[in-house]
């Protein structure tokens, strides 16, 4: 007799969590299906992302490979029976889930997502088809998980009738916690991917606030690696001299590199909330960002960092410089910094918030 399926499967349409190239969606993914337990299925590595809405070629191909995947997991669940609950981590205008909602009606398994989106700024082209499908799970879905308020408001407006929850950001906090922080005096320190766009727009803004400040006695780590690496590079030149560029590093070597540093320092443009922050302060180290989209869900101003308006380059600059010329508040934000996230970001955390969500879910398919 062949053995029972597992209660969860999980999907990742953007990212897999077996994908190997590093982001925070991958980590986001491999974080989720381990809070979710152990009896639980990685369905599919179909990687729906489309780039360009106008690129029908690509999104034949995905369509494609989208059928041979539901033809495979039917096939798989008639013969051993389909799971509880079907969990989708962040479907979205470029990367739907082509296979749970249609898998779901058809077996009766209950559908659940975690951090959909939708943004009417993106009804481009073959975008536009892909918020419907978006759409159209979030009105079937037994719950969606919304990891910030700024999300579960955008879901309410776009779906009236979608059932949401909250779930608040969380890591691993153990490579980070478990050392006692050693921060050399003005050493500074942010974790990003190098390419295009948000995460360009971070670099250069980061490196014409430290071009204000100078005359400071401050030295900046930088961790991350990517195609606009020369690009990034350089907006830094001007400073070369106080930049050490660490590549791309595993989460032990940047737990290292964060418990001797003083204070994490990325603005956050476009920054959905940032896992890297939580990784920063549960190290002990004080946040200075930008007031935008999701980071005050994850950053408290004046508690465990400091969060200035969106594009204001002066004030930005002069958050960093506060931190660095004032040692006594820099250790209290540090203090309160990895207290916080301990407490209401880790893992352990999220496990029991995703225990009492889905039990009642769970509990009706039985």
């Amino acid at each position: 007799m062949p053995p029972p399926r597992p209660s969860i499967a999980f999907y990742a349409p953007l990212k897999s969590p077996d994908h190997p190239v590093p982001s925070g969606d991958r980590l986001m993914a491999r974080q989720l299906r381990a809070a979710l337990g152990t009896d639980v299925d990685l369905v599919s590595e179909l990687r729906s992302y489309l780039r360009d809405p106008q690129d029908a070629t690509a999104a034949g191909a995905i369509e494609a490979k989208a059928e041979a995947e539901l033809a495979r997991i039917s096939a798989l669940w008639e013969k051993s029976g389909p799971p509880a609950l079907w969990v989708s981590y962040h479907p979205y205008y470029k990367a739907p889930d082509l296979l749970g909602p249609e898998l779901c009606a058809r077996f009766g398994v209950a559908y659940v997502t975690v951090e959909s989106s939708l943004s009417t700024r993106r009804n481009v082209g073959l975008w536009m088809q892909a918020q419907d499908r978006v759409r159209a799970g979030l009105a079937m879905a037994a719950l969606n998980i919304c990891l910030t308020r700024r999300d579960q408001a955008g879901l309410h407006e776009a779906c009236g009738t979608a059932a949401t929850a909250m779930l608040s950001p969380f890591i691993d906090t153990a490579p980070f916690s478990c050392a006692d922080p050693l921060p050399q005096s003005g050493r500074l320190i942010c974790v990003a991917m190098m390419r295009t766009g948000d995460k360009m727009e971070s670099y250069d803004f980061l490196a014409s606030a430290l071009q204000l400040i100078s005359d400071l006695p401050w030295r900046l780590s930088v961790i991350g690696d990517g195609e606009a690496r020369a690009a990034v590079h350089a907006l830094f030149a001007s400073m070369a001299d106080r930049v050490d560029w660490l590549g791309s590093l595993g989460t032990e070597d940047i737990a290292k590199h964060l418990a001797r540093a003083a204070i994490y320092v990325w603005p956050g443009c476009g920054e959905a909330y940032g896992l890297a922050y939580l990784e920063a302060q549960a190290a002990g180290l004080p946040v200075v960002a930008q007031r935008v989209a999701g980071v005050p869900e994850v950053v408290t101003h004046d508690q465990s960092g400091l969060l200035t308006d969106a594009g204001d380059l002066p004030s930005y600059a002069a958050a960093i410089q506060r931190l660095l010329t004032c040692d006594n508040l820099r250790h209290e934000m540090a203090q309160k910094a990895r207290a916080h996230v301990l407490e209401h970001h880790s893992q352990l955390s999220a496990e029991a918030r995703l225990s009492k969500l889905l039990a009642p879910i769970l509990g009706a398919t039985q």
